[in-house]
């Protein structure tokens, strides 16, 4: 049973959450360097603020920006395509959004060795 304009009952939030997949991993081309400060509607914390020459921040960054991010425009405004596929192996994501990416870039899904070559 579902109810009008809701989830099914027992559903949970995290199998809902609508997250964006860029169509190419290429259409990523923001910054790799310096210092950046997200949207707001991307990073509430009250410091959006990421010095991505540090590996730290570089990460958090790249984590906030897949999981937040509500349109395809978000993501390539702030992802770089290969630093993604540097970072991916350690990124800490939720299980479904790892899962959509990995579906549509293959090459993600690879041992972090295959990705370092």
């Amino acid at each position: 049973m579902v109810r009008a304009g809701g989830a099914p009952p027992g559903s949970r939030y995290v199998d809902q959450r609508h997250y964006v997949v860029p169509a190419s991993l290429a259409d990523l081309r923001g910054p790799v360097s310096g210092v950046v400060t997200l949207d707001r509607w991307l990073d509430w914390s009250g410091d959006s603020t990421y010095d991505l020459d540090d590996t730290g921040d570089l990460q958090v960054m790249y984590q906030t920006v897949l999981n937040q991010a509500v349109t395809v425009a978000d993501l390539c405004r702030w992802l770089d395509g290969d630093t993604l596929r540097r970072l991916w192996p350690s990124l800490w994501l939720p299980t479904r959004l790892r899962a959509l990416w990995q579906a549509r870039f293959s090459e993600l899904a690879a041992p972090p060795q295959a990705l370092a070559g």
